[in-house]
């Protein structure tokens, strides 16, 4: 009998363990909650090459993008410059608000989980980077900074995509 108990002790613990390995730290795909159809409505991640403009994104201490809010048209590739010019680390995700809220509440519970997406980037005080994203959809594409507090606190936009004549939507 006290083999079978030390037994189902140490194989709750290594599932305990694995759980909360999972739970915490850097993650990467659609982080759980997120699925096929609903990344097909923010659009998908677009090839450098077939990028029809740029548009500079600010992030500032102050829990701000901007632009706050972006026009596109559906189907078009989008290179985004993100820039952090406060002198705390943002981020900049683009995602439905279900998805952006649900890995919000994941960001309070795990602060320095790490990011390594597509429709995402985050950067360091004064550090620069891009997102080419092609957007299929016509409609609204949230984005907003996951980071402690700063969804929260308002860092939010919006990308609205215009239909395009003849497209389906």
């Amino acid at each position: 009998m006290k083999k079978h108990t030390r037994f189902v002790a140490l194989a709750t613990f290594g599932v305990l363990s694995a759980v909360a390995a999972h739970a915490s730290g850097s993650h990467a795909g659609d982080h759980g909650h997120g699925n096929h159809d609903q990344a097909m409505a923010i659009g998908q991640p677009g090839k450098a090459s077939e990028a029809t403009r740029t548009i500079q994104v600010d992030m500032s201490d102050n829990m701000r993008f901007t632009p706050e809010s972006i026009q596109v048209r559906q189907g078009e590739t989008v290179r985004f410059v993100v820039k952090n010019i406060g002198k705390i680390k943002h981020e900049l995700v683009l995602g439905s608000t279900q998805d952006l809220q649900a890995h919000y509440e994941a960001m309070l519970k795990n602060p320095e989980m790490e990011h390594e997406d597509p429709n995402q980037i985050t950067l360091a005080p004064g550090k620069a980077g891009e997102i080419v994203w092609k957007f299929s959809r016509a409609g609204a594409v949230p984005f907003g900074c996951l980071q402690p507090g700063h969804y929260s606190a308002g860092m939010k936009g919006e990308v609205k995509v215009a239909t395009m004549k003849g497209a389906k939507p």
